[in-house]
């Protein structure tokens, strides 16, 4: 499953608010914003930089920026799947040979910036999903919650 998943089976609002504001120590992010950041990175990575998915879910990858508002448990789900499918939808269109094509950066000043393989922009999601899930699953554990569900 995605991370976060589990706030969706909860009933109770005051206890999604309070899991999301979970964190590791004060220093460091909390559940909702590692949440809130793997959407927005998704979005970054498939959306801006090789144009999968619709136009709607580029609003999704400014969530982690500053000044974004705190995201509820049922914004993050919803971002989480839909970041998601916009995944699977890529993959499953995109050919072998497809992999060995090259983006730009698409953002401004960054025309210096290495150009990326689709092949690497991949693997850098799925990576970039391994250690935040990893230390959502961290987070929960400390805490007596379930892990990510990973299945």
């Amino acid at each position: 499953m995605i991370p976060c998943l589990s706030l969706k089976a909860t009933k109770n609002q005051e206890q999604r608010t309070e899991q999301l504001a979970l964190r590791s120590s004060p220093q460091n992010w909390s559940v909702g914003m590692i949440a809130t950041h793997i959407i927005a990175v998704r979005v970054g990575w498939f959306h801006m930089w090789m144009g999968a998915g619709d136009a709607e879910l580029a609003a999704l990858g400014e969530w982690d920026e500053e000044g974004q508002p705190v995201r509820s448990a049922a914004e993050l789900v919803t971002g989480l799947e839909m970041t998601w499918q916009m995944i699977q939808d890529a993959l499953a269109h995109w050919a072998h040979t497809d992999l060995a094509q090259t983006f730009q950066y698409p953002y401004p000043g960054g025309e210096n910036r290495p150009r990326r393989s689709r092949q690497w922009i991949i693997w850098h999601v799925l990576e970039h999903d391994i250690h935040h899930g990893g230390e959502l699953s961290s987070i929960l554990g400390a805490h007596g919650l379930a892990a990510v569900d990973l299945e």
